[in-house]
């Protein structure tokens, strides 16, 4: 079990150190092509699903779910990624780029 939980700690740390590259590089780009709104979501909703997951193993079994903190660490960088999205779109359609 214990394996299982570092092993999950990994990669979510593993995914969490590539969405800052992403984030910046869409910041710099400075338009959304390339960008998949439809994937961010679906990685959003997986995210969140992870979260629930670790809550609903707390309720059964108290151990502390610490490897959620990942899984917000990560949604709340694929939330940034979506709001950098429609900050270039906003850039697109006023002509800006």
């Amino acid at each position: 079990m214990i394996e299982s939980q570092v092993l999950e700690a990994v990669m979510m740390i593993c995914f969490g150190l590539s969405w800052p590259a992403s984030i910046l590089k869409s910041w710099r780009a400075r338009t959304s092509r390339g960008k998949s709104l439809f994937f961010l979501s679906m990685v959003a909703v997986g995210y969140g699903a992870g979260i629930v997951w670790k809550l609903i193993d707390y309720a059964k079994t108290g151990n502390v779910p610490y490897q959620a903190v990942f899984y917000l660490i990560n949604l709340s960088m694929v939330l940034a990624d979506v709001a950098v999205y429609f900050r270039n779109r906003r850039l697109e359609r006023a002509g800006e780029v």
